[in-house]
């Protein structure tokens, strides 16, 4: 603890995220600065580990997060789990869970700002947005990072539900590899949720070419383009006006040798 405490610096933020890293190849990090109402500035950063493991609950995940901002225990409990539901808790790399699933906030109150608790969510929420991208660009073995996107639900709920079956689809992770438009994979999975919805009012679109228009063939598969790492996966349930967005990856031969090479 000694050693520890000498160490401390004030430009020791990059060394530590390098130092909570396990499978990752990169360390994360990201920072926000923003102004309370007179104008006075504070900062909000983090520091994230993780590189597989990533699913709601239970993570093999580790965050970090601090500010300098004056504000007290109570609005950072709210504000926090607000923003790591829509960011954190929406990043499901593989479906797996482990137990080490932390996300800590602690603030100093150095630099005297007072930001209100809508100011400070926004940039919490942004720090949390930016880390959690990070850790799917970052998973194991991944070669495309999958954005699915349900709109048009009866409620926020569903259009969660819907875009995590497909996350967790293999059969859908694994045509993503093998870059196959396979607009099936998505039906298939969205048919195993209880969110409503009408078979034959379902668009799906990948990469801005609707597919699958009205529950059958859209457009031509073959306008899709699945080389870019980035993929954005559209559902429209036509149910309602809500929507919610849920971060992957795909399944590849390198994810399953990481897995396999190795015993723990």
């Amino acid at each position: 603890m000694e050693a520890a405490a000498a160490a401390l610096s004030t430009d020791g933020g990059p060394a530590a995220g390098t130092a909570i890293m396990t499978t990752d190849s990169v360390p994360k990090s990201a920072l926000f600065i923003g102004t309370d109402a007179d104008g006075q500035e504070f900062s909000i950063g983090g520091i994230a580990k993780g590189a597989g493991m990533l699913a709601p609950g239970l993570a093999t995940m580790l965050v970090v997060l601090t500010t300098d901002a004056d504000v007290q225990p109570e609005m950072l409990d709210v504000v926090l789990r607000d923003a790591t539901r829509v960011t954190f808790d929406r990043a499901d790399s593989d479906g797996c869970m482990s137990t080490n699933d932390t996300v800590v906030l602690l603030a100093s109150g150095a630099s005297g700002a007072v930001p209100s608790a809508e100011a400070f969510g926004t940039g919490l929420t942004q720090v949390c947005a930016e880390l959690a991208r990070k850790l799917i660009a970052d998973a194991e073995g991944a070669s495309h990072d999958i954005a699915i996107r349900t709109c048009n639900a009866a409620s926020e709920a569903d259009a969660e539900t819907v875009s995590r079956s497909v996350a967790r689809s293999n059969l859908f992770k694994a045509a993503i590899f093998g870059k196959d438009p396979n607009w099936g994979r998505v039906l298939s999975a969205v048919g195993t949720t209880d969110a409503a919805f009408e078979p034959d009012k379902l668009n799906v679109a990948m990469n801005g070419i609707q597919i699958c228009r009205n529950g059958s063939i859209g457009d031509d598969r073959s306008l899709v383009d699945l080389e870019p790492r980035e993929v954005l996966v559209e559902i429209d349930l036509q149910a309602g006006d809500t929507e919610a967005t849920i971060w992957t990856n795909d399944l590849t031969h390198d994810y399953v040798h990481e897995n396999s090479a190795y015993s723990s």
